[in-house]
């Protein structure tokens, strides 16, 4: 697996941003109500971004060398796709709520209920955390490079199914 690019998490928040800018927009032109997710779904974001953690702290330790056991290649794996789902779920919310919140702020004046502003701004900060949390245990289920020994003496020399890379992932490519 490839590494998650944060260019690319910019572009999806920027395109989510603008469809729920839309969104917002057409809703309160039809007298519809502003398509936000409840508070409620705090309480799932918060359990998602926690599980993510405690599943990546466990490759992590394994990876530092705190626990003789061997590490069950498949949950490494399923952790790290567990992080990047976590790290583009949130992106998308963190978009989506961020245009709601634009929309909302450019209309602030003619709208009683603030109510809806805060949600979003704290929909936003739940995707804010899920980012954050997915990439962190993406970098927990990198292996570290290995030091080549009786290499060649101008350098290293590359073994068969090694990657080019700093650190790449709990997975071998041969």
């Amino acid at each position: 697996m490839k590494a998650m690019r944060p260019l690319i998490l910019v572009v999806i928040a920027v395109a989510a941003a603008l469809v729920g800018w839309l969104a917002t927009s057409a809703t309160n032109r039809f007298s519809m109500p502003t398509p936000v997710l409840p508070e409620s779904a705090l309480v799932t974001m918060g359990v998602i971004a926690l599980l993510t953690l405690v599943m990546g702290i466990r490759v992590l330790r394994w990876r530092n060398g705190k626990k003789k056991a061997m590490l069950d290649p498949i949950m490494a794996a399923r952790t790290l796709i567990l992080a990047q789902a976590c790290a583009y779920a949130g992106t998308l919310l963190l978009g989506w709520h961020a245009g709601i919140a634009l929309d909302l702020l450019r209309i602030g004046t003619l709208r009683t209920g603030e109510g809806v502003l805060w949600n979003a701004l704290l929909m936003g900060g739940g995707g804010v955390v899920m980012v954050v949390v997915g990439l962190v245990v993406e970098r927990f289920c990198r292996i570290p490079p290995e030091d080549l020994e009786g290499g060649a003496p101008g350098g290293q020399e590359k073994r068969r199914g090694e990657t080019k890379g700093e650190g790449e992932y709990a997975y071998r490519a041969d």
